[in-house]
């Protein structure tokens, strides 16, 4: 039975956690209502709902909150499981996508350490990053040609990994380092970009590049 309750999404743009709900809402076409968070001045609401963090995004779904990114892709899967499954049906692919969906929530932050640093430290990410795009690419090079990395419709995997569609081009444009360059180096990753990000509902919920490098810019001037 289709669940009739509210949802309620609380985010802050630009965030890329925040866009993963988006998208996940979107292909399971959940109706939701968005409220925007000014995290420089935490209303009240965000920090009842994630008192533990004070964090965003939060869905909050018939009065109750669930709180962090993946946790929440989890929740709106199984209760709306037929609506776009994210997950494969195969307990042993489930397992495999719960992996990858782990290992961008572990390896991921090196990006952001790169944007966020200088020095050593700034060259150690770089480098930490891309041992991990590295490993996307094999894994990419395992699906035997597909689209995405569960096959022909964007999955759980893809929405993990979707920061870097649009928010690691913005670093490195903010940073002046290119790790994706030359394309030949990571032509499955490439090809994977290209088609989630040409997908009709990512491409419709994918915040401004210009707009995403004057904001990152000035926050790594305050950060560096």
């Amino acid at each position: 039975m289709e669940d009739k309750e509210e949802v309620e999404l609380h985010g802050s743009w630009p965030s890329p956690f925040m866009y993963r709900v988006i998208w996940a809402l979107k292909l399971k076409r959940i109706p939701f209502r968005y409220i925007e968070e000014d995290l420089s001045n935490k209303s009240q609401l965000l920090l009842k709902y994630n008192p533990i963090h004070k964090k965003i995004p939060v869905v909050v779904h018939g009065g109750k909150p669930i709180c962090e990114s993946m946790v929440i892709l989890e929740y709106l899967e199984e209760t709306w499981p037929h609506q776009y499954p994210l997950l494969p049906s195969d307990p042993h692919d489930r397992a495999v996508a719960r992996f990858w969906c782990k290992f961008a929530e572990d390896k991921g932050p090196c990006i952001w350490m790169m944007f966020r640093t200088s020095g050593e430290e700034h060259e150690r990410a770089v480098k930490d990053s891309l041992e991990m795009l590295k490993t996307i690419e094999e894994a990419l090079a395992l699906g035997g040609g597909k689209k995405f990395f569960g096959g022909d419709e964007i999955g759980m995997v893809d929405i993990a990994f979707g920061g870097i569609v649009r928010w690691m081009e913005v670093i490195e444009d903010v940073v002046g380092v290119k790790l994706l360059e030359p394309a030949e180096c990571f032509p499955k990753l490439h090809a994977w970009m290209m088609n989630f990000k040409e997908s009709s509902v990512i491409k419709e919920n994918l915040p401004d590049k210009s707009e995403m490098f004057v904001f990152f810019k000035n926050l790594r001037e305050k950060l560096v």
